[in-house]
């Protein structure tokens, strides 16, 4: 049985880091090692990442001619993956097509289709094997449907590494901004927060679990990469486990560069573990700032304050550590609340900095709040991108409130200073890269402020 693990490329609609990273498809390689062996020898897979791949994927269809197609995305690849399943089905009529996914595991009836078979809303790896047991056997999609997505989400991982010599052709093109290239890995699951804005603790059904970290070392001791990217939606949450990590990098003798997700607050109150994971290869942290608003934390239930938030960038910025900071643009900001911004963010010399419109994303708490008031059709899954404005600004126009957001990352990421150091740095090619793909990113809103919908 030939199958098709698919990543699609984004649509062009979508406004998105696409062009300052791509990341390998981790959930397809997870798929591919963990067919069961009774069964592998029956099975070739292949994943095809459509974001790298040259060859179409009409031309993919028609030369593999494949028995069953899963395709993985987010919200923004929602109309996307529909349409490649059509595809699909037209050039391969007897094909099986399935989804997973973040999405799909929260708001799955948004991929119901006549063209999708299966829709894997929990479990996805068990799910997946279940489907390649019954296509094996020549069961119906219905008998399928009948026997996957049962009991609750689990929460333990107990799967093999993923396969990442799956995407050999594709590898040396996967990085991270200047983290190039870069592998990933993933030590925990779910998130024990609870921000009103988040989907993460949906995933995994409020729970939150994480993996040995002798496991976690041995899976690191694989991977040939010296760049390799956390992508947990925490991982510094438990200082003990932390600093256990640390202390089997040492033992280990791993000698690797890291870029992980962190908050603001375990930096602030952790200031010699932070230190002393530097001195382990910690290069860069992605920091969920928010706001520089006490009102919006609180609003948020981010469980922070503006003073921990200048404590974290301190602590950082003293060790020499890279902050990728995100930050979150409420409807009800005015011109003079951009200006403030700008001023913090300037004052405390933050070199990275992505802007976010407020979107309250179908899963989260705050998508019924929002749901009557929303400016983009809730159908239109492309500019659900956490860039694009679904909510109209109280106090200016979208034009306007567009150009506030693209004038306030210039005036903060691209000071004359924070160039010279980033080409002292990273060199001069990868500046011209990044430089490249920020300019991507601000004609595509360049365009919206023209268009202004």
């Amino acid at each position: 049985m030939k199958i098709l693990l698919v990543r699609p490329k984004p649509h062009k609609e979508t406004i998105g880091l696409k062009h300052v990273m791509i990341c390998e498809p981790l959930e397809l390689e997870y798929l591919i090692s963990n067919i069961p062996d009774d069964i592998k020898s029956e099975i070739k897979a292949e994943i095809v990442d459509m974001i790298l791949e040259r060859e179409s994927f009409e031309d993919i269809l028609a030369r593999i001619k494949p028995d069953f197609i899963v395709f993985t995305g987010y919200i923004t690849h929602v109309g996307t993956i529909k349409e490649m399943a059509k595809t699909a089905k037209t050039i391969v009529p007897s094909v099986k097509t399935g989804v997973g996914g973040v999405h799909a595991e929260v708001v799955p009836r948004d991929f119901i289709s006549d063209y999708i078979d299966f829709i894997y809303d929990k479990n996805g790896i068990d799910n997946f094997n279940i489907s390649l047991r019954g296509l094996l056997n020549n069961k119906s999609p219905e008998e399928i449907k009948a026997e996957i997505n049962k009991g609750l989400k689990k929460s333990t991982f107990d799967y093999r590494y993923p396969a990442r010599n799956a995407v050999k052709k594709y590898r040396k093109k996967y990085y991270y901004m200047f983290h190039n290239p870069c592998a990933l890995i993933k030590t925990s699951f779910g998130c024990p927060y609870n921000c009103s804005f988040c989907f993460c603790k949906e995933i995994t059904g409020g729970a939150y679990f994480t993996r040995d970290i002798k496991d976690v070392i041995e899976e690191l001791s694989s991977i040939q990469e010296e760049e390799v990217y956390i992508v947990d939606d925490d991982f510094l949450y438990d200082r003990d486990r932390l600093k256990s990590f640390i202390r089997e990098l040492k033992a280990n003798k791993i000698n690797k560069k890291f870029l992980v997700y962190g908050r603001a607050d375990f930096i602030a109150h952790n200031r010699d573990i932070i230190n002393e994971f530097k001195s382990m290869g910690l290069q860069a942290v992605i920091v969920g700032i928010e706001s520089v608003r006490a009102g919006d934390l609180k609003d948020y239930r981010k469980g922070t304050s503006v003073e921990i938030n200048e404590e974290c960038i301190k602590i950082l910025k003293e060790a020499g550590i890279e902050l990728y900071a995100t930050l979150i643009i409420p409807q009800d900001f005015k011109k003079e609340d951009f200006k403030e911004l700008v001023t913090w963010l300037r004052r405390l010399n933050v070199r990275f900095v992505n802007l976010q419109p407020l979107t309250p994303l179908p899963g989260t708490e705050i998508f019924d709040e929002y749901e009557s008031s929303l400016l983009v059709d809730r159908q239109k899954f492309q500019m659900w991108d956490m860039a694009h404005l679904v909510l109209k600004p109280e106090h200016m126009s979208v034009r306007a409130f567009y150009g506030e957001i693209l004038k306030a990352y210039y005036r903060v990421v691209m000071r004359p200073k924070h160039m010279v150091y980033l080409v002292r740095k990273y060199g001069f090619g990868a500046n011209l890269k990044m430089l490249a793909g920020s300019s991507l990113i601000s004609l595509q809103y360049l365009k919206k402020i023209v268009r202004s919908y």
